[in-house]
């Protein structure tokens, strides 16, 4: 037996003399899986090699788009929610809230145009009644484009990539004063558009829409709305299933001490806020509390990150949003859709909610000045790089169990087939680790038994199709 072993591993370096970085890990599962040899835990989760096509709508994403873009955004002095119907005292009829979302809506509208009428845009407008932060009622529209999926059924699955474009100043009810809103949220506005952009003129199995909302500075009235839409009646209609929400607020790398121009922090929620009492006990008993779908999206970014090589890596951060405050993926979480928020590293407070001034040699306001336009575009392409990842992806698998009716060593996990997924990979970690970090290839079974204990890891199963795109991670649920 041990001449034979060091025969394979003879034969496996061989192979890897002769092959490419992308060969890696499949030269190792051949040669160790066909001779028998078990090598779990020896295989990176990390899928290699990215699809040329996503690759080169990457490389399209345009800095001087973005800063166009966000530029153009405060030229409409305020974006204010409550400007709607008010354009500020003295300015021009194209100022405002008004004209702001006509812009934006005319931009999709351009992007339509150029692929051929690839985009369905659309506007989702209500009247929110007066209330907190609202003092009168107030007409708020939200503006999206949807590139519909070309497969029929997995057309229903959705990812989705937002920003708000409302802006205020340091006084809510001010809707004279200027309002630029350069980072907090023309730049995530700009990631939205600019996704709009590059990721039109390709085509792919899945559903994208791209979403720009208002109302968030009042208490995120846009995407709760948006979200109670999708829930109650494009679910329910048109059967929508909403798999992921990509918020990005406050993403220009303000150009200030202390940050930091090569991460991005990406919240997600741990325990759902949709979650009921037996949830959460089943939960606790398990021991997922990192394991939710939005935390499993945090992990898809990260891994995404390093299969396009992108400039800039994800910073996790596991809890909902920055301390004490929130964002309009949080409207999402609520409604019980898995979704995440984007954010520049580090903030600066005189930057955001503040009237346009020099005090004691400080400058406050959110001016385009203060914005990295290089770090909002590689936002941009790993907001891109998600969200064609996901929907050039099979759907999940279905189903997914963990065997727990006797007590033994072994980990024996089932799960459901999908369209399109040629493959499956049973995932593992360290229950102490924030990412996937090995991987054991299962072909086209929908079972897969690890001579490894369920009690010292956490498991989960993705699906695979034949050009190598994974889908989301899914941890299993007990079969007693």
């Amino acid at each position: 037996m041990q001449i034979c072993t060091l025969a394979m591993r003879g034969l496996f370096l061989s192979l890897m003399r002769r092959a490419t970085p992308v060969f890696y890990p499949w030269a190792a599962w051949v040669v160790f899986h066909l001779l028998g040899v078990p090598v779990y835990g020896n295989t990176p989760a990390v899928q290699q090699g990215p699809d040329p096509a996503i690759a080169g709508a990457l490389g399209d994403v345009s800095p001087a788009r973005v800063q166009a873009t966000i530029e153009k955004l405060v030229s409409f002095h305020t974006r204010s929610t409550l400007s709607s119907g008010v354009p500020p005292a003295g300015a021009p009829s194209g100022q405002g809230i008004v004209a702001a979302r006509e812009w934006i809506r005319g931009e999709f509208e351009r992007y339509s145009q150029a692929c051929g009428g690839c985009l369905e845009v659309k506007t989702d407008g209500f009247t929110e009644p007066a209330g907190d932060r609202v003092p009168k009622p107030t007409e708020i529209v939200n503006v999206y484009a949807v590139l519909r999926g070309t497969d029929a059924e997995e057309a229903k699955r959705i990812v989705l990539v937002t920003g708000h474009y409302d802006s205020r100043n340091s006084d809510n009810d001010d809707t004279v004063a200027a309002a630029p809103g350069a980072n907090d949220d023309a730049s995530g506005t700009a990631v939205s558009l600019e996704c709009a952009r590059v990721l039109s003129r390709l085509k792919f199995p899945a559903t994208i829409i791209f979403l720009s909302v208002a109302g968030e500075e009042q208490g995120l009235y846009g995407s709760t709305h948006f979200a109670k839409m999708v829930k109650e009646k494009m679910a329910k209609e048109q059967g929508w299933q909403l798999a992921a929400v990509l918020n990005n607020d406050i993403v220009g790398g303000d150009r200030s001490a202390g940050r930091n121009p090569d991460t991005v922090r990406v919240f997600s929620e741990g325990i759902p806020l949709s979650a009921s009492a037996d949830d959460v006990r089943r939960i606790r008993g398990l021991g997922g509390e990192s394991d939710s779908a939005s935390r499993q999206i945090a992990r898809y970014i990260a891994e995404t990150a390093t299969i396009f090589d992108t400039e800039l890596k994800p910073t996790l951060v596991f809890r909902l949003d920055r301390y004490l405050r929130g964002g309009d993926h949080s409207a999402f979480n609520t409604q019980g859709f898995a979704g995440v928020r984007f954010t520049e590293y580090r903030e600066n407070y005189n930057h955001q909610h503040q009237n346009v001034r020099t005090e004691n040699g400080i400058e406050y306001g959110d001016l385009p000045k203060f914005v990295d336009y290089d770090y909002v575009a590689k936002v941009a392409r790993l907001n891109a790089a998600t969200l064609a990842s996901l929907a050039s992806a099979p759907a999940p698998p279905g189903n997914v169990r963990l065997q727990a009716k006797a007590l033994q060593n072994d980990s024996t996990l089932t799960w459901d087939a999908v369209p399109r997924a040629t493959g499956y990979e049973v995932l593992w970690r360290d229950t102490t680790s924030p990412t996937w970090d090995h991987r054991e290839p299962a072909g086209g079974e929908t079972h897969a038994t690890l001579k490894m204990s369920k009690d010292n890891v956490i498991f989960a199963v993705r699906s695979v199709d034949a050009a190598g795109h994974r889908s989301l991670a899914v941890v299993p649920q007990p079969e007693h």
